[in-house]
């Protein structure tokens, strides 16, 4: 993934949306296989102007249940957490 055209507001951080029960190419996954497989660790893509610890390119670890809101930029959907959450 690269940077995207688009500055978040303050503190979040914009990470690609992974999908943990479906596969890149739409196989759709039982929840065992997808908990098996699913990442956590996501290149940030974009950073508000206040994030204090993370910049574009990073890589960050974000914890599965981790609540973040899901948006469309580009027509590409993505996901924005807070840096601290």
């Amino acid at each position: 993934m690269s940077k995207i055209n688009f500055i978040p507001a303050r503190d979040w951080v914009v990470l690609p949306l992974h999908r943990e029960n479906e596969t890149e190419a739409g196989i759709l996954l039982s929840d065992a296989t997808a908990n098996a497989l699913r990442t956590n660790n996501l290149e940030v893509l974009a950073a508000g102007p206040n994030c204090e610890m993370v910049k574009v390119g990073d890589t960050v670890m974000v914890h599965p249940s981790s609540e973040g809101l899901v948006v469309e930029i580009e027509k590409k959907q993505y996901v924005m957490v807070n840096e601290f959450q």
